[in-house]
């Protein structure tokens, strides 16, 4: 915790840090957050990061659990906002450590904006966004020369925010050599569905990865045409990305790590 301030003096607000876990396993978490977490006051964590990098605070840090996953009960983000400017006043350092990276689809650019209008000092620390993990973990690159020259992160989870403009799946199929789609299991039909008449053919390589990066990942290979119908006859489920595009079959299988063995705050 901070020095008391003296009298007459008007307490500075601690620092802000909001910190990426990356995607599960926590070996891939960087050098900064790691010394970040061990020496914060305060820790204020989502629902997709690991116990074990929960282990690193020091063991008089304050934590707070703000996590959101469908099917369990959420943290609204002004409460979350509040908590942040709250402990701000009173500690020194705080980690506000997201699942992925905190500026992809992290919400982390409304909570630098909260904090930053308060004048709160607040900075971003960077992680390794799932997007890119997860394909990866199963041999799948993003990018490739022979599979395009483009890749698109785009949410399928349009119902997270209301008053955002729906996404235009027929668009980006025109537009874009490859997707990466978060949060897009639950509506993994109707997306697959706008991206055929948008012009992708049914064959359009595709896949679905859960659990990226940790123990229980699944992979599911298929035609953008079967992917719902076979993801659902599998029974995946959240977390997962989805993949579409050629690059999916540019897959080299040996090259895929070993996921690793963790616990999470809400268990999949």
């Amino acid at each position: 915790m901070s020095a008391a301030p003296q009298p007459g003096t008007v307490p500075q607000p601690g620092t802000v840090y909001l910190v990426g876990a990356g995607p599960g396993d926590p070996e891939l978490l960087t050098l900064k957050a790691h010394r970040l977490l061990q020496q914060c006051d305060a820790l204020v964590y989502d629902s997709l990061v690991p116990k074990a990098l929960l282990d690193l605070v020091p063991a008089g840090c304050e934590r707070r659990f703000v996590g959101k996953r469908r099917g369990h009960h959420s943290v609204p983000q002004p409460s979350t906002n509040a908590v942040l400017v709250e402990l701000a006043g009173r500690c020194r350092l705080i980690v506000r450590l997201k699942g992925g990276d905190p500026f992809l689809f992290g919400r982390g650019g409304e909570e630098a904006a909260h904090l930053a209008a308060r004048g709160i000092p607040v900075q971003v620390v960077p992680g390794v966004t799932a997007g890119i993990a997860a394909p990866a973990y199963a041999g799948i690159p993003v990018t490739h020369r022979r599979a395009g020259s483009s890749v698109t992160f785009v949410t399928g989870h349009e119902e997270i925010d209301k008053q955002r403009p729906g996404v235009d799946w027929r668009g980006l199929a025109r537009c874009s050599d490859g997707l990466v789609i978060y949060m897009g299991l639950h509506n993994l039909r109707r997306i697959a569905e706008e991206l055929m008449l948008g012009g992708l053919a049914a064959d359009t390589p595709a896949a679905v990865i859960q659990q990226g990066t940790v123990v229980g990942q699944r992979l599911l290979l298929s035609p953008l045409g079967e992917l719902a119908d076979r993801a659902g006859e599998q029974n995946f489920a959240s977390p997962s990305i989805v993949l579409v595009g050629p690059v999916v079959a540019q897959r080299v299988a040996a090259c895929s790590p070993a996921p690793a063995a963790v616990e999470m705050p809400i268990p999949f």
